[in-house]
């Protein structure tokens, strides 16, 4: 057991220390974007299972490859918040509440905006390509998966968590939701598994852009407190 708390402690002792004080201190106040998101995802999962508000739902925020490019563009940041209606709730809110709340507190409240609409952006806009490449690609999609709506917060949440591992020094846990999500396109093969997987390399991309970021910035400029939630963690050197 020592050896497991001594693991679990070098994996995410230093994101347990930045979130714990900002949510002792601030509890709900800590993550106003996360209970928002929570909220609205429960709203619209509420409106879709109504006789009326399926197709209305759709029109706002549902997301497929047939449509529109900008139609689509206009719809993601909607479709973020949009879960699947056959599949129970309770598992994308707590999923939300979760990784959103850490994130919002890790990373700040635009990073986490910022990361989460890329990630459901990179997802939407590779449906697109995959259908281009044909089902005969490696990396390509079945051209009847234009009509499958897009994932909705699953790749955000994804994305968002595979961010915080690599800026926390959680690594062990990045390894493991990618590999999670290869394992998924490989007994799937499914829409919603090569978007989580177009998902995590568009964060990857973010990832390198802050690491390099990070490295020509100034040493003598002052880092942001850890816990702040308006900032990155000192770098540790």
């Amino acid at each position: 057991m020592n050896t497991l708390a001594r693991w679990a402690r070098a994996e995410w002792g230093l994101l347990y220390v930045t979130i714990r004080e900002p949510l002792v201190e601030l509890r709900a106040r800590a993550i106003p974007l996360t209970l928002g998101a929570v909220a609205l995802t429960a709203a619209i999962q509420l409106t879709q299972n109504q006789p009326w508000g399926y197709r209305f739902v759709q029109n706002v925020g549902g997301v497929r490859a047939e449509d529109p490019l900008w139609l689509a563009l206009l719809r993601t940041p909607v479709s973020l918040f949009v879960p699947a209606p056959d599949l129970p709730v309770w598992g994308a809110l707590v999923q939300i509440l979760f990784v959103f709340g850490v994130a919002e507190i890790g990373l700040g409240r635009w990073r986490t905006l910022v990361i989460a609409y890329t990630a459901t952006l990179a997802g939407t806009l590779y449906a697109r390509l995959g259908i281009r490449l044909g089902f005969d690609s490696f990396f390509g999609l079945p051209a009847s998966d234009a009509l499958v709506v897009d994932t909705g917060p699953s790749a955000a949440v994804v994305g968002l968590a595979v961010f915080l591992g690599w800026r926390y020094g959680a690594y062990v846990t990045v390894c493991a939701v990618t590999a999670a999500m290869a394992v998924e396109v490989m007994l799937k093969g499914n829409l919603a598994g090569k978007e989580h997987m177009a998902a995590i390399a568009a964060v990857g991309v973010l990832c390198l852009i802050s690491a390099l970021r990070h490295r020509r910035a100034p040493r003598h400029l002052p880092r942001a407190r850890v816990g702040s939630g308006s900032g990155f963690p000192p770098i540790q050197s």
